[in-house]
């Protein structure tokens, strides 16, 4: 992978999600391909699951912004640094390292988020 084809995978993975197109799934990822939330969460595995987890009914309409940038890309893996706003005015704010591990068709066969927020402490 390069930092291009890595950030083109993340702009239509933005679209998607934007658009809430379930179909999208299948253009992003693997058809076994896990989906962590969360390195500690039980991963998400295949198309339907993931396609459960991409709709969210409670989002429908919400407006955010997003942001990223590749912090390392190695051969088939990659960290992506991202920022997600939420509102107008800005009512959440996310931000996460994606890991990504692509397959040879330039899909991510895993997806591993590190997430963090204001007020969200890290604990020991």
């Amino acid at each position: 992978m390069t930092r291009a084809a890595v950030m083109r995978w993340v702009r239509a993975y933005e679209d998607g999600w934007r658009s809430e197109d379930r179909s999208s799934v299948g253009r992003l990822f693997t058809d076994d391909a896990t989906y962590l939330r969360s390195p500690y969460a039980p991963p998400l595995v295949g198309h339907a699951a993931i396609q459960e987890f991409w709709v969210d009914d409670d989002e429908d309409g919400s407006v955010f912004t997003m942001t990223a940038e590749p912090v390392a890309v190695e051969d088939v893996d990659a960290v992506v640094r991202v920022l997600v706003r939420y509102g107008e005015p800005v009512t959440q704010e996310y931000r996460d390292l994606w890991v990504l591990r692509f397959a040879g068709d330039g899909r991510v066969a895993h997806f591993e988020e590190w997430a963090y927020w204001p007020d969200k402490a890290y604990t020991v």
